[in-house]
C-alpha cells in the first residue's frame, strides 16, 4: 500500500483510538462508577423503591455493555495500528488477500477481507 494511504489511515485509527479513550473515560466516570448514593443525593447508598433500584442496575448493565463494546472496538483499532507497524495493513490475516479501500475505508480496524468476514459471521451463527 501507498505510503500517503497508510498515513492517512494511521491518522483515522489515532483519531479513533483517541475517541474511544475519551469515551471509555465517559463510561468509568459518569455509568460505572456512579452509584445509588450519588444518584439520589442521600447520605444512604441503598434505594427505597424498587424501581430506583431496577433502573440503578439497568443503568450500570447498560454502562458495561457499553464499556465492552468500546473495549473490543479500542483492541480492534490497536491492532490494525500494529498492522500499520508491521507492514501488513490491508492484508487480510485470515487469507492474506488484499483487503479493498473501500473496506478500509468505511472500517479502517479491519483485518478480514469480506469473504473472510462472512465466513465468519456464518460461523459464529452457527455456533449460537
Amino acid at each position: 500500500m501507498e505510503k500517503t494511504k497508510l498515513q492517512k489511515y494511521e491518522r483515522k485509527l489515532l483519531e479513533m483510538r483517541t475517541d474511544l479513550l475519551r469515551e471509555l473515560g465517559y463510561l468509568e466516570d459518569e455509568i460505572l462508577n456512579h452509584t445509588a448514593k450519588d444518584a439520589s443525593g442521600d447520605l444512604s447508598a441503598y434505594s427505597f423503591h424498587m424501581a430506583d433500584l431496577g433502573t440503578d442496575a439497568m443503568r450500570r448493565e447498560t454502562g458495561f455493555l457499553l464499556a465492552s463494546k468500546e473495549g473490543r472496538m479500542l483492541l480492534d483499532v490497536n491492532e490494525a495500528l500494529r498492522r500499520i507497524q508491521k507492514k501488513s495493513f490491508g492484508q487480510c490475516v485470515e487469507c492474506g488477500k488484499k483487503i479493498n479501500t473501500k473496506r478500509l475505508d468505511a472500517i479502517p480496524h479491519a483485518s478480514l477481507c469480506i469473504q473472510c468476514q462472512a465466513n465468519e459471521e456464518k460461523n459464529n451463527n452457527n455456533n449460537h
